[in-house]
């Protein structure tokens, strides 16, 4: 049994897609598609654009979820017991378990996408990845500091908090205290955090109002790290994963639990497949 797995926003590179487009014709249109349901020419800024283009929130997450979702429908996977996503890389998975359309699947990504952005001007908010440390101790000082949560547990050891600039300065300089390492990311502002809360409210409406049905196989979510088959879990848990933290260390751990031990990313770069051999040195990893 196996499982495929769909990153998050960070996996971006220039040319991202382009082999596909020119090897597939089914891949061609659907980039072509793409461009009309977004409204603007995004192939050109994933093969021909620069770094710092495909850096802008509004870009990027579409951009990976067009990608990822390509690859699935080139490859014309069969047989997966388990979906799951990192972040972004959630609305990709329930896209290509059948739960979503495609065309639906990009609206709610762009809309997510900018309403993310925005949350993110004027405010103070940031992340920093804390490495070396346990979950526990990442948590116990978290607690302690205002505006300060953890926001992605990525695997033993590497925990991304997000919150205030202020805090989440002060926590860093106490993970550097008790040994870890705190390094500071350059992100829009503090994801997976209250800071979201505006982004969580437009998208809540959008998510509300798609038309999600039922997977073909279980997906893991990234609010409670289950698997969830039932179309409103699957809904509630879309929308509150953008204020909750992104909970992948426990859902890997999850699916090997129900004796599925081989995953296959599906997407730009291979990040996800080192996280999952950090979180279990036997499982199986590939990449599409």
């Amino acid at each position: 049994m196996k499982a495929l797995i769909f990153p998050g926003q960070g996996s971006q590179y220039v040319g991202m897609g382009k082999e596909l487009y020119e090897d597939h014709e089914e891949a061609k249109n659907l980039f072509l598609q793409s461009n009309k349901i977004l409204g603007f020419d995004i192939t050109d800024v994933m093969f021909n654009g620069t770094v710092d283009d495909l850096k802008k929130t509004d870009i990027t997450q579409p951009a990976i979820f067009i990608h990822s979702c390509i690859a699935f429908f080139i490859n014309k996977v069969k047989g997966v017991s388990a979906f799951s996503g990192h972040s972004l890389g959630e609305f990709s998975a329930i896209t290509c378990s059948g739960s979503l359309s495609f065309e639906e699947g990009l609206e709610l990504v762009l809309i997510r996408a900018r309403a993310m952005q925005d949350a993110c001007k004027n405010d103070d908010s940031t992340m920093a990845a804390i490495l070396a440390l346990s979950d526990d101790i990442v948590n116990e000082v978290c607690e302690t500091i205002d505006n300060v949560v953890p926001a992605n547990y990525n695997c033993p050891g590497q925990i991304v908090i997000s919150g205030s600039k202020d805090g989440i300065q002060q926590a860093c300089d106490i993970f550097k205290e008790k040994g870890g390492k705190a390094i500071p990311l350059p992100v829009g502002g503090g994801f997976h955090s209250p800071y979201m809360e505006s982004a969580k409210v437009e998208l809540q409406d959008a998510v509300s109002r798609a038309n999600i049905e039922i997977p073909s196989a279980p997906i893991y979510q990234n609010y409670d790290a289950k698997g969830h088959t039932q179309v409103e879990n699957i809904r509630a848990n879309l929308i509150g994963q953008l204020t909750s933290p992104v909970r992948w260390t426990q859902s890997v751990q999850n699916i090997i639990n129900n004796k599925i031990n081989t995953f296959i990313e599906c997407g730009p770069g291979r990040v996800l497949q080192g996280l999952v051999k950090k979180i279990n040195r036997d499982s199986i990893v590939s990449s599409l």
